[in-house]
């Protein structure tokens, strides 16, 4: 091989390296597999996120007071609660997720109404067969009949289908239910304010609780109200670590018969929102509704209000008559499944009133929805109350504020 030829064979093999090294940088994504258009070609391969939409509904207290056990009296030792709940069961049926405070227990006989409540064991099941599907527990009346009343609502309940939060069986059950929902993971947690304490123990409406069932509940003191969220923050995480993908918080909270949220609500709802990876909070306890609001994007209901009780103008007077009025809450999420998170959380509201009257000399107490269909409603036509039933809306919207 002449001198010329070898030469000219080494230039093309430079050349030929040369270009070898150079093409991916003057290439289309050049930068190599981590360039934006690799990011670009990624995400096309991983295509339309997955949205999950959940529908979760709320209502607040669910009161038994006796008037309403002797109500749902069938006279053979019977009772049926299922005329209560005949007019909002479309709406509860419609919602993937369900709640409802059981301010009550199910105690056992003797039957009971105010100030130590025990209602019979078909309320479950008709509230049940109304919809609702978890229960919560956490309220100033879950004490009403000792330990094993709290034992016995909760057997009560799970043997209805209900998944419960705010109480527990045994002390080393979580503090949080979990309940999926088309294929989504959420969290319910349920926890109620105690009285003052003069001696360190846990008090429910002035009670002392044992600690053997003070330790099988969910309750916060306002005393020492930051490390309480702390403790409740807790329980957040555990649940969280569990696979939670979306937490529901509830708060039995606030002073009865006040028409807006108090500082202690504002100031948990705003710790609970700032320092808990929380979506929803849902409150209760006042007896009346109160403003709902989003904080920092969390819907929350600060008082949802009762949702059937004996609690009205004929029983506590004219200046009591919010308390005949409550609101089915109602909170639609939007979940990636793709990337694992809330996408979008809308509240609303169908305000409720509940009507007592007579029927062939009996007493009925039936939940009558505020919607469009007032007018048409039969029961309202039985027994004459349209007008006040639409006072009660008018009522409703001036308190609830959704904004």
């Amino acid at each position: 091989m002449n001198k010329n030829k070898l030469i000219y064979i080494l230039l093309g093999l430079v050349l030929i390296v040369g270009a070898l090294i150079a093409f991916p940088l003057f290439s289309p994504g050049g930068e190599g597999q981590n360039g934006p258009d690799a990011d670009t070609a990624a995400s096309e391969n991983r295509g339309t996120p997955e949205i999950v939409t959940i529908d979760i509904a709320c209502v607040g207290d669910v009161m038994a007071h006796i008037t309403q056990v002797q109500a749902a009296a069938l006279g053979d030792g019977t009772y049926s609660f299922e005329k209560n709940f005949e007019f909002i069961k479309d709406y509860i049926t419609k919602a993937d997720i369900a709640l409802c405070n059981i301010e009550t227990t199910f105690g056992g006989e003797p039957y009971r109404g105010y100030p130590a409540f025990s209602s019979p064991d078909v309320l479950a099941g008709d509230l049940a067969e109304a919809g609702f599907n978890v229960a919560l527990t956490a309220n100033n009346h879950m004490h009403d009949r000792g330990g094993a009343g709290i034992t016995r609502t909760l057997e009560v309940l799970k043997k209805n289908g209900f998944v419960t939060t705010g109480s527990m069986l045994r002390e080393d059950e979580p503090r949080y239910a979990m309940i999926n929902v088309k294929g989504i993971d959420v969290a319910v947690i349920a926890y109620t304010y105690e009285t003052p304490s003069p001696d360190g123990a846990v008090y429910l409406n002035g009670v002392r609780i044992a600690p053997e069932n003070a330790a099988r509940i969910n309750s916060f003191s306002y005393e020492n109200i930051d490390v309480e969220l702390k403790e409740i923050g807790s329980v957040v995480e555990e649940a969280r670590e569990n696979g939670a993908e979306i937490v529901v918080m509830y708060y039995h909270w606030g002073e009865e018969y006040q028409l807006a949220a108090n500082k202690w609500q504002r100031y948990i709802a705003e710790k609970t929102v700032e320092t808990m990876n929380v979506d929803i909070i849902f409150g209760s306890h006042p007896h009346n509704l109160q403003e709902a609001e989003y904080i920092d994007g969390v819907p929350v209901f600060f008082s949802m209000g009762n949702f059937i009780s004996n609690q009205r103008t004929e029983t506590l007077g004219a200046e009591k008559r919010y308390t005949e009025t409550g609101v089915i809450a109602q909170v639609k999420i939007d979940y990636n499944k793709t990337d694992n998170e809330v996408v979008s959380a809308a509240m609303s509201a169908v305000p409720t009133w509940v009507d007592r009257y007579s029927e062939g000399g009996r007493t009925v107490y039936s939940i009558i929805p505020l919607d469009s269909a007032l007018d048409s409603n039969a029961v309202l036509a039985e027994s004459g109350h349209l007008t006040r039933a639409k006072g009660a809306l008018e009522d409703a919207n001036g308190l609830l504020k959704i904004n």
